[in-house]
């Protein structure tokens, strides 16, 4: 009988970034809603191979799966990666241990909606080994439920604000708390809200001095922005043992 054949090896029609994390501190990262799976799959061989973190965002649960199986069936151990579906990001596993000297990042959004943005940035935060707190539902419609959490964010070095409707979030909080604020508008609200359009020109216009703004949805943007600003590196990072 004729032995089935050895699963196809996924063509690498792509050019992975190696140098990025000793040329920026940033390890390589994949943006998967146009790719498929095999070329998400491809990717993160390529990463693994390299003793790199892979970290692969906007990835639906079904594709997520077929990645990962297609994976396993190349020879992989299927712990090496994992699938966390609030941020719908695949990313490697374990994740770097994160310093327990280093104060966490906070992470606030306006109302449990903006998760899926918040948790993205949690996990592109979590490659880089640093840690973040999420503080969540906390939208200016119920103002008090902010005021109850400043003696907590005052001691997160940085803040990502993550919010749709008219994103007024990130100008309150740059109103009262001095740290950087990173403000992210988030495609949630009705009608003129726009998918996310309106939170981001609210937010681009606001008076609060310093505040700065990536574009709708950017969690991962507003992790990279966050460690530009906080100065971390990744170069000791590896995916071979992420908590090197």
């Amino acid at each position: 009988m004729t032995p089935p054949p050895e699963p196809s090896k996924p063509h690498l029609d792509l050019r992975l970034d190696l140098e990025r994390r000793s040329r920026l501190g940033m390890v390589e990262a994949i943006w998967g809603e146009h790719k498929s799976a095999a070329q998400i799959a491809a990717a993160l061989e390529g990463l693994h191979q390299a003793g790199q973190v892979g970290l692969v965002t906007r990835v639906v649960h079904s594709k997520a799966e077929a990645v990962l199986t297609g994976l396993e069936a190349r020879g992989h151990d299927p712990t090496t990666w994992c699938y966390h579906p609030d941020g719908r990001c695949i990313c490697s596993a374990p994740l770097p241990q994160s310093d327990p000297e280093r104060a966490a990042v906070a992470i606030v959004a306006g109302g449990s909606s903006d998760l899926g943005v918040a948790s993205e940035a949690s996990l592109a935060l979590a490659c880089h080994g640093i840690a973040s707190d999420l503080v969540l539902d906390v939208g200016v419609a119920g103002l008090h439920r902010l005021l109850g959490k400043l003696d907590c964010l005052r001691r997160a070095p940085l803040l990502i604000a993550c919010a749709g409707m008219e994103g007024a979030l990130p100008t309150v909080l740059a109103g009262l708390l001095p740290q950087p604020v990173i403000g992210v508008p988030v495609s949630v609200g009705y009608g003129v809200s726009a998918g996310g359009q309106a939170a981001l020109q609210g937010m681009l216009a606001s008076c609060a001095p310093g505040l700065t703004v990536v574009n709708i949805d950017n969690g991962y943007g507003a992790a990279m922005a966050a460690l530009r600003i906080l100065g971390t590196s990744a170069m000791g990072l590896s995916g071979a043992d992420p908590g090197s």
